[in-house]
């Protein structure tokens, strides 16, 4: 996996920006799905490798399949904000003991997530998510529209909220369950975001949140009860601006693979009226 790994991260960290409607940066990786695989050789597991994916064949809501059967190679399904260019598949990456990185971006526009008009506007787990709530905190909109990107992408199902989820032990909680087709996978939900939005959002922060995040990951994963246990999880990070996304890239490569295990990190980048989300 390691051709042209560090060229594409090279040009990748030369191009950045700092705004949420930035169309620069990231563009030509985003476009064509970025995946790198991790967790065992360090020094070449941490490359970056792009590649354009299709979406899978339904299986999960009769609007999305519709899409899907439409033979759109690639493109996401219909739904609140737009998912810039290919969908990446992660599907194959579902049933690997190695991490790998994938990314897209969400672009709102100019019509912001609006409560309670926009809820009907997201999937039937979007919705489901957004009436159950979470566990604390103001990061209501940013679970929903993970799930709404893996849904509308990959074909993810709701299986149970964070209020659902059961353990054996008390400690760090996933936000939701969700199977593809068939395999249970937890999904974590991270920010990546700093205020005020024009600050450099530098790789030690970057850095910083990964390790808390992942190290959750590995704390709720070998805690959850089994009737709830995944096959792995996703850590999906919500990205502010491509500066966010590169500073989260860069520090993800490099992490020690006892870290970032066989999660799957997927950014993504938001763009137009995303304030809601942060």
């Amino acid at each position: 996996m390691a051709r042209f790994a560090w060229v594409m991260l090279v040009a990748l960290l030369g191009c950045g920006g700092d705004s949420s409607h930035d169309d620069g940066g990231l563009d030509a990786g985003f476009d064509g799905g970025l995946v790198a695989d991790g967790g065992s050789d360090a020094g070449s597991d941490a490359a970056f490798d792009a590649r354009v994916d299709g979406a899978p064949d339904g299986g999960f809501d009769a609007a999305l399949d519709a899409a899907f059967d439409a033979g759109l190679d690639g493109a996401a399904a219909p739904g609140f904000g737009a998912i810039a260019g290919p969908c990446p598949r992660i599907t194959g990456e579902l049933s690997t003991s190695t991490a790998s990185l994938f990314s897209t971006r969400l672009d709102f526009g100019d019509d912001p997530f609006d409560v309670p008009e926009d809820v009907s506007r997201l999937t039937p787990g979007g919705q489901e998510i957004w009436m159950e709530g979470t566990l604390g905190g103001s990061s209501g909109e940013s679970e929903v529209f993970a799930f709404e990107v893996l849904a509308r992408c990959d074909g993810a199902a709701l299986l149970k909220s964070e209020s659902e989820i059961r353990y054996v032990v008390e400690g760090a909680k996933t936000d939701i369950l969700v199977d593809f087709g068939g395999t249970p996978i937890g999904v974590s939900v991270t920010r990546a975001f700093v205020f005020p939005p024009s600050e450099p959002y530098t790789v030690a922060l970057a850095q910083d949140l990964l390790m808390r995040k992942l190290s959750d990951i590995l704390e709720s994963s070998a805690n959850v009860a089994p009737e709830d246990r995944w096959r792995k999880q996703i850590l999906v990070v919500m990205a502010y601006a491509d500066m966010h996304a590169e500073s989260i890239m860069s520090a993800w490569a490099a992490l020690d693979p006892s870290i970032t295990a066989d999660t799957i990190v997927y950014v993504v980048v938001t763009d137009g009226m995303d304030e809601p989300l942060y």
